[in-house]
């Protein structure tokens, strides 16, 4: 990727002034539940330089990224990688796709470049742009395989709802997620982030008459007192604060994790950079070029001018000359 600088200088010194984004993966009731949060203002900011959006576009692609970015927290376990791709062909927004590697990488684009709007925007709903009733799919690919994983669901418009419900179908686990892009009156992301918390399902049970492995650690042992510690951590769930508002502020998404669960031991497990990046390069477009029709090679070097490539995942665009595919 040909990394995009920010041009506007206001914006760029008040991000130099923020602290680094940082992924959390954290724990609470001794295990019981699992979550992560993600600080993304620099990681929207890169995604914005890149793609140049407008504010809706911004916010829309900048939704699905941090959502992307918390997929590989809850639910990468290994070298994995993976494609969500939100179909809203009908709807003015299209829909977007987002990918996702294990290494700490995301990126993605918006399948139209301009959404077009007839009115000014009331609230951030995002349901007219992206409609109600559309498909995404989530593929999911480890190294070992020779297919990707794929899931396919109905959505409802927002992001994060469909997610949810896309774990609770796909994995049966109980899973809260929110995301949060926080804006200035110019429309520049001054703060931005992400939290997921997911409950751990039990260990304990049978298989043919015995006991399973892990039966003597079930997570779930006392329903009753189960049920209502998850019922506690959702009532304190609900009142997080705005992630965007809180991280403009700058404010470390550990100081959030230690006083908003504080009453279920959180306990930090390991602090992690994801950033918005791309892997795509100048010798992989080149090596694409080259394995055109000998025609198009002819006609490509019979031209003095540099043909330029963009990058649709990324935004980059990179020239390469006729001198520069050789035989």
């Amino acid at each position: 990727m040909i990394t995009a600088q920010i041009q506007d200088k206001e914006l760029s010194e008040y991000l130099q002034a923020l602290p680094e984004d940082d992924m959390i993966h954290f724990t609470l009731a001794h295990g019981r539940l699992r979550g992560a949060i993600f600080a993304g203002t620099h990681f929207v900011n890169q995604m914005q330089a890149q793609h140049k959006t407008g504010i809706l576009e911004t916010y829309i692609l900048g939704q699905a990224s941090l959502c992307g970015a918390l997929l590989i927290p809850a639910i990468m376990k290994g070298r994995e990688h993976l494609t969500w791709h939100y179909d809203a062909t009908d709807f003015p927004a299209k829909g977007f796709n987002i990918e996702a590697d294990s290494s700490g990488w995301v990126r993605g684009y918006l399948l139209t470049d301009h959404i077009s709007i007839d009115k000014p925007l009331e609230n951030w709903d995002l349901k007219p742009f992206l409609g109600d009733g559309c498909v995404m799919t989530v593929q999911t690919l480890h190294p070992q395989d020779k297919f990707p994983q794929t899931t396919a669901i109905n959505t409802t418009g927002n992001i994060a709802d469909d997610l949810v419900f896309y774990f609770n179908r796909s994995y049966q686990i109980q899973t809260a997620l929110t995301t949060s892009i926080q804006m200035d009156k110019q429309g520049r992301v001054i703060g931005a982030g992400g939290i997921f918390l997911q409950v751990m399902p039990s260990t304990g049970g049978t298989y043919n008459g015995k006991k399973k492995l892990g039966s003597q650690i079930d997570t779930g042992a006392n329903q009753e007192e189960d049920e209502e510690l998850i019922a506690k951590v959702e009532s304190v769930y609900k009142t997080t604060p705005s992630l965007g508002t809180w991280f403009s502020r700058g404010r470390s998404a550990e100081d959030l994790i230690n006083q908003l669960f504080e009453p279920f031991s959180p306990v930090i497990a390991l602090h992690r950079s994801v950033i918005w990046n791309c892997p795509c390069t100048k010798e992989s477009f080149l090596n694409h070029i080259k394995a055109l029709p000998k025609n198009d090679l002819d006609d490509i070097k019979s031209k003095k001018d540099a043909i330029e490539i963009t990058c649709h995942n990324c935004g980059s665009v990179y020239k390469i000359f006729p001198d520069e595919i050789k035989d």
